[in-house]
């Protein structure tokens, strides 16, 4: 783990596993900036860490736009985690005009990203992905050409497919940046004890909210441990760029074509961005 004292940025820090690191990582010393959509959770996680905030809704991309701005006035973002995302029950599209698990999860990220891609070169940041097992468990069939999950269309799929697209990115940053000190990275977090989905569709009820998640969840510090390796790891020791982990092992994604998907993935999401 390195020593140096890093900025890092996470989104979705207002609750669950983007919260507990952010408190890791402040009492380690590290300069973190809290991000989330709820603005009276977002500012209670801040000030008891006593670390900036700010607030952006993903499911609106000018939101995205004006964070991207707001964090420019950092001198410097060692590490960005893309930890934000959210399941819902029926189909909506955003006022963007996207599917809203897909925006939330994947475009506003890669937005994000994209948008702040020249202070994170000039940081030789490292960029983590969470994604999750959804994605070898309900992701088998994922059609790149229906990225949207405009076919056949279920809250778990589009959940799935959308955390999927969080390792295509990986891969693809991987393959475009590394050359310019970029490290990119996903993790699989596991089922942590959260409030995620506490309205969603019947697996996320149970595997998060009835008695059986105990069966097989872990605790949110655990899992929050997974985010805070890799945010403080060295490439090549702690991690390798491109690839995805869950705890200290790399975690084989269950995709035909992985990196000529991750390809088309990037040009589709550069379309809808432009």
């Amino acid at each position: 783990m390195s020593k140096i004292l890093k900025t890092i940025v996470i989104t979705g820090a207002s609750d669950g596993i983007g919260a507990y690191a952010s408190k890791i990582l402040k009492e380690l010393g590290h300069n973190v900036v809290i991000v989330g959509r709820n603005k009276e959770k977002t500012i209670n996680v801040a000030n008891s860490l006593s670390c900036p905030y700010h607030i952006a809704d993903f499911s609106k991309l000018e939101d995205v736009k004006r964070l991207a701005n707001e964090l420019q006035s950092y001198p410097k973002i060692d590490v960005l985690i893309n930890n934000a995302g959210a399941v819902f029950d029926k189909r909506i599209e955003t006022e963007d005009g996207f599917e809203k698990t897909f925006q939330v999860n994947v475009l506003s990220q890669f937005l994000l990203t994209n948008l702040l891609m020249d202070k994170l070169v000039e940081s030789k940041a490292t960029i983590i992905q969470t994604t999750s097992m959804a994605t070898n468990l309900f992701a088998k069939n994922f059609d790149i050409n229906d990225i949207q999950t405009t076919k056949d269309y279920s809250p778990l799929k589009a959940y799935a497919h959308s955390k999927l697209c969080n390792v295509l990115f990986t891969k693809e940053l991987n393959k475009r940046f590394a050359n310019k000190g970029i490290k990119a990275v996903a993790f699989e977090p596991g089922i942590p004890r959260t409030n995620f989905a506490s309205e969603g569709l019947w697996f996320f009820k149970v595997a998060y909210h009835s008695p059986l998640k105990y069966l097989f969840t872990i605790s949110v510090k655990n899992s929050s441990k997974r985010m805070t390796r890799l945010a403080l790891g060295e490439e090549n020791k702690d991690f390798i760029s491109g690839e995805v982990y869950s705890n200290k092992n790399k975690y084989k994604v269950k995709c035909k074509d992985i990196n000529k998907k991750a390809e088309i993935f990037w040009a589709i999401l550069q379309d809808m961005i432009k």
